[in-house]
């Protein structure tokens, strides 16, 4: 799967952690930055990895900031865009299997390592259900798009 990661300031030390890990897991992966502790605008790269899941380029997002909820909030103002933020698994699982998440924003300064793993796992094994979810995540489209 080609997965782009992205994230700011705040969540830069997790994403290390997540792309090393997708990488052992034979993901391919695109690191959008930011690449730094350095203070930068997390809408910047929420945008980039939202746009390039909504346009094909990567199958799936995963954004870090230092609580998830500035990116997952930019993301999801991207047509096509079906962003959740999850700090447990069972979140990560659900937002799959009804909701057919496509970006995963997590919280750097909210979660730890060995529960973002587990996390983003679940998150990147878990089907869509399809059948009368599919039909919501149609309303959705359509209602956004309207």
């Amino acid at each position: 799967m080609k997965i782009m990661v992205g994230c700011d300031h705040g969540g830069f030390e997790l994403k290390e952690k997540i792309v090393a890990h997708l990488g052992t897991l034979g993901h391919e992966v695109v690191d959008a930055g930011t690449n730094s502790l350095e203070s930068v605008d997390y809408p910047r790269y929420a945008m980039k990895v939202a746009r390039a899941v909504a346009r094909g380029e990567a199958d799936r997002g995963i954004l870090v900031c230092g609580s998830g909820i500035g990116m997952n909030m930019t993301a999801n103002r991207v047509s096509g865009i079906r962003a959740v933020l999850a700090y447990e698994p069972y979140g990560a699982i659900m937002s799959r299997r009804h909701n057919d998440s496509n970006v995963l924003c997590m919280g750097g300064r909210f979660t730890g390592l060995d529960m973002a793993l587990q996390i983003v796992d679940v998150w990147l094994r878990e089907p869509f259900e399809g059948g009368r979810h599919q039909r919501r995540i149609e309303l959705i489209d359509r209602l956004v798009d309207a």
